[in-house]
């Protein structure tokens, strides 16, 4: 409720822009007073955040009893004008640039005049939390603040953005190896700092240009794809977390202001108080409890065009499709419907047939069933397993599904549009003025610095623990969605990618004498896994 209670009336939206859109056409609320300018799941899900919600139209809207990707492809034949986002979560009604932090973190110097500084509170699941190397860090530069200044005078910070995070035009550019695929080039350029670039200098890299030194790019428009490392302390994290990101590029290079489409399940109170929603990434990397920067280190390719057409037609999709994702058209799930699986869906629905890379290991897939009843004795447990080997890697790792963006944009930008490229591809292949590479570090704190991300469900599996009591795991709570909510036109479920291996195995009877044995082992054996 602290977010609900920050929020002032009296505020105007801070003057920055939302990706390509300007801060003037929003206006500040919190879920519980949008009204019914903002669909009831959403209310529900953003009742006590500040938000930014459109202040005219053209509105987002979603076709009822409809797959939500269906729903996209339908949309996209015929898009028409760029519609606002539902809402973006700006979590705090106030931001200030070029503020100066004191090393003590006591206090800040912003808009001219010097303010006592207190932290918006730590959530109590959350691990880590800024310290003094935190304001080492940012005593050393000027910084972007989010948070809201109270009567008294303090400031309460929630979000920090390092301003000499920003996009540089001298430089260097770098040659990707021509004995490796691209894809393969691109994790090169993501491992090839120590941890991932953790605790290395900001840096980026000009990986490809149509028109070779000139750099002359304020004012284009940019499609950005991210992808987060792997955390120093959550053994379920190693996979990183994927994004896409819209927005145009100003004078002076910043990147703060672009707008990340964040998905997260909704179906858990995350540790870092983390909400699936339109962000801006001086939110979505610096918040103090969810920002990505204060748990490991994070890469951007940003496709730099000429034209917003592309940007524009991603950013109406994603629009769209959370209005699908929070009324729970569209479900989130680790193994087949994730972070990476729903952007990547996204591109391939709008005409951008990004790379599949297929599944890890089907025939492994199929033993595993009968092997997880054995050893777990949960048949969720065993379907879930399944479904992960045999889900495509694009879609289920966050890194993959970099590394074969990023390769897809080169290969558009060298070779252009082929026979099988849709829309998207065809826009991409025409505008693109350039492609950077962004390496960000992790913000110091009282959190183990993180690393890059597996590419593969192979390198997950030597990265974990071999003993599962040696796992970190941050447990979460549930997050129970009203059943008054659910509006009547959704769609069941599909049936999921396991329940024929599964009454396959079932009938033949091994199902059965897997569960048997593995009752027995572990009777015998009660201190094995």
């Amino acid at each position: 409720m602290m977010a609900a209670a920050m929020l002032a009336t009296t505020l105007s939206m801070p003057a920055a822009p939302l990706g390509p859109y300007e801060a003037s056409a929003f206006r500040l609320s919190t879920g519980a007073g949008a009204g019914e300018s903002l669909i009831p799941a959403a209310r529900f899900l953003f009742r006590a955040e500040t938000i930014a919600l459109p202040a005219q139209g053209p509105y987002a809207e979603y076709a009822r009893a409809t797959e939500p990707f269906a729903d996209i492809r339908a949309w996209a034949e015929a898009p028409g004008p760029l519609t606002k986002p539902p809402l973006v979560w700006i979590a705090a009604p106030q931001r200030f640039n070029g503020a100066r932090i004191a090393p003590d973190g006591r206090s800040l110097e912003a808009a001219g005049a010097p303010m006592p500084l207190e932290l918006f509170p730590k959530i109590p699941l959350n691990r880590s939390y800024a310290n003094g190397a935190t304001f080492s860090y940012l005593a050393r530069r000027p910084v972007t603040v989010r948070g809201e200044r109270q009567p008294s005078g303090t400031f309460i910070a929630r979000s920090f953005w390092p301003e000499d995070w920003r996009l540089d035009d001298t430089a260097p550019a770098v040659v990707l190896p021509a004995n490796a695929s691209a894809a393969l080039a691109v994790r090169g350029l993501m491992r090839s700092a120590p941890r991932g670039g953790a605790e290395s200098p900001f840096a980026t890299q000009v990986i490809w240009e149509r028109e070779p030194g000139r750099r002359d790019w304020a004012g284009h428009a940019i499609l950005g794809v991210i992808v987060n490392g792997a955390q120093g302390d959550d053994d379920e994290a190693w996979g990183g977390h994927f994004a896409l990101a819209t927005g145009q590029l100003p004078a002076d290079g910043r990147l703060s202001d672009l707008l990340v489409a964040n998905f997260y399940s909704l179906d858990v109170e995350s540790e870092k108080g983390i909400l699936a929603a339109p962000v801006p990434l001086d939110n979505y990397l610096g918040d103090l409890n969810s920002g990505q920067a204060w748990y490991r280190p994070t890469y951007i390719a940003l496709a730099l065009l000429r034209d917003r057409r592309a940007a524009d037609f991603v950013q109406g999709a994603m629009n769209r499709l959370y209005l699908q994702f929070w009324r729970r058209q569209l479900a989130y799930e680790h193994s087949t419907m994730n972070c990476a699986s729903i952007s990547v869906d996204t591109l391939r629905s709008l005409g951008w047939p990004v790379r599949a890379r297929g599944p890890a290991n089907t025939a492994l897939a199929w033993l595993s069933i009968p092997a997880m009843i054995f050893k777990e004795g949960k048949v969720s447990v065993a379907r879930t397993t399944y479904e992960y080997l045999t889900e495509d890697r694009t879609r289920l790792m966050p890194a993959a599904a970099f590394e074969e963006s990023a390769a897809d944009l080169l290969r558009l930008a060298k070779e252009g549009a082929g026979p099988a490229d849709g829309k998207l591809a065809r826009w991409l292949a025409e505008d693109l003025v350039a492609i950077v590479g962004v390496r960000i570090p992790q913000i110091p704190s009282s959190r183990k610095f993180g690393t890059w991300p597996v590419a593969n469900p192979r390198e997950y599996l030597g990265a974990i623990p071999r003993d599962p009591a040696d796992a970190q795991i941050a447990p979460v709570p549930p997050r129970v969605f009203p059943e008054s909510l659910r509006d009547p036109d959704l769609l069941p479920p599909a049936r999921r990618r396991s329940t024929v291996p599964l009454l396959i195995w079932a009938a033949s009877g091994v199902l059965f004498l897997a569960w048997a044995a593995g009752f027995l082992w572990r009777r015998v054996n009660p201190s094995r896994p």
